[in-house]
């Protein structure tokens, strides 16, 4: 079996961590989310996957690389183009034709193949799945879950028969016309044949075009219903409730990095903390490599300070996540706040720019290491130079 990992979407609905990162880099304990997708087919023995990139396409293939850390080999396809003026331009292709792209290229895919979305953890047995498949006949098949009938609307909607054969799609359908609570995963099974479906000539989306066409030619598609780990990113709220859920320990085969110095504590190497004027860390807490933590704060899990970070004297950080090199300002109160670089984001899924608060909060370290390069850069500069 092969795999492709489809990972050429905006996220839009993830910003700010979206501004500078693709989706399926959007650290999940310090680590990428596709990481984890790579690791769990690796497990399998799927070794053989291909990456649809677009927006921001540098950041994935810069960490993955051709795979060999993870024991796989990686390959990508980039959706865009270049303008007349050598610019590239990313432009997806939908999450179909992004598959058809690698096809015409160089026909990846000869074999079976799973299609997973890059931006969900998940622990499906791959191997059980494939039987299923291949038992029915199936041609395609999509993997669901059961989610509660009140939110159907957030998902689409597959409609099956008694023996998994699909019928009828409904797209994020109100729950007083839903016809089934099974919901599409985003993991699909494909044989080649399926892909030969598929136009060459435009964007076309697997959901809401491939699917359909595949029901009105009667082939044989299936859906299964199984019980998994699918944890599905899809705004800055649910990256918040997945952080706050991990740290707890209500994810299974998620391990808090670190060592763990005491009940609900872990410390990545080299920090600071000065127990002294009152500290209290009230677990579980992760604290990161070369953070410093100063005398008087005080940090209420579930909270993730990410590694460079400075918790200033007085302040106080409850149920938060601070992505690295973030220095909370003297006895500040940040409170349920997703905090990345000069932005935050609220419980309830609000960005804020830093320069929106009424007084200072916090402030972006990487600031002050971007003076001293500058500063580093001028001194080493040939005086014949800076005068030009």
């Amino acid at each position: 079996m092969k795999a492709m990992i489809l990972a050429a979407g905006k996220g839009t609905r993830v910003r700010p961590l979206t501004y500078e990162l693709p989706k399926p880099m959007i650290p999940i304990l310090g680590k990428p989310v596709m990481a984890y997708l790579v690791e769990h087919l690796a497990r399998y023995g799927v070794t053989e996957i291909m990456v649809n990139v677009s927006y921001l396409h540098e950041k994935i293939e810069e960490y993955f690389g051709e795979g060999h850390q993870f024991g796989v080999q990686i390959g990508y396809s980039f959706e865009g183009y270049t303008n007349d003026q050598g610019e590239v331009v990313p432009e997806p292709l939908g999450s179909a034709g992004g598959i058809k792209k690698i096809q015409e290229f160089g026909g990846f895919f000869d074999e079976t193949t799973i299609v997973l979305c890059g931006d969900a953890l998940i622990d499906l047995d791959l191997k059980s799945a494939l039987f299923e498949h291949r038992r029915k006949g199936a041609l395609a098949t999509v993997i669901t879950r059961e989610v509660p009938w009140d939110k159907v609307a957030s998902y689409g909607v597959v409609v099956s028969d008694n023996d998994g054969r699909i019928r009828e799609f409904q797209e994020k359908p109100d729950p007083s016309v839903a016809k089934s609570n099974c919901v599409s995963t985003g993991i699909y099974i494909f044989e080649p044949e399926v892909i030969d479906l598929i136009p060459a000539d435009r964007p076309f989306d697997i959901g809401s075009e491939l699917f359909p066409l595949l029901a009105e030619k009667g082939m044989p598609f299936y859906s299964q219903t199984r019980k998994f780990n699918w944890i599905d990113i899809g705004s800055v709220k649910d990256y918040w409730e997945v952080l706050q859920g991990v740290l707890l320990g209500e994810v299974a085969n998620m391990a808090v990095p670190g060592i763990q110095v005491d009940e609900g504590l872990w410390l990545g190497l080299n920090t600071s903390i000065d127990w002294s004027g009152g500290t209290k860390i009230e677990g579980p807490v992760y604290i990161g490599s070369g953070v410093k933590v100063d005398a008087g704060a005080h940090i209420v899990g579930p909270t993730w300070i990410g590694h460079g970070s400075h918790i200033c004297a007085g302040a106080t950080v409850r149920r938060s996540v601070l992505f690295e090199y973030t220095r909370v300002l003297p006895d500040v109160t940040l409170d349920e706040l997703i905090v990345f670089k000069d932005y935050s984001v609220d419980r309830a899924g609000e960005m804020k720019h830093v320069s929106q608060y009424e007084s200072d909060e916090w402030a972006n370290a990487r600031d002050r290491r971007a003076a001293r390069r500058r500063e580093t850069e001028q001194e080493l500069t040939p005086p014949e130079q800076k005068k030009a």
